[in-house]
């Protein structure tokens, strides 16, 4: 059984890119990333507790309101 290739060169252009962005320093790089993640990770939970609690209807209910308005 094969596994599928893939390419990973969009990867290694964005690493790269992340790299150069913080002038080569990897130290820099990794710590840009983990902020880019904490901060994407905080705005997810803020929109499952919106989702959650009624306030943004959720992809489900979207997704039924456009086939109805059709």
């Amino acid at each position: 059984m094969s596994t599928p290739s893939f390419d990973h060169s969009h990867y290694e252009r964005a690493c790269d890119q992340a790299i150069a962005m913080c002038d080569g320093n990897l130290r820099s790089t990794i710590k840009a990333l983990i902020m880019a993640n904490e901060y994407l990770e905080a705005e997810l939970a803020e929109l499952q507790a919106a989702v959650a609690s009624g306030c943004i209807p959720s992809s489900n209910a979207l997704a039924d309101a456009a086939s109805d308005a059709a």
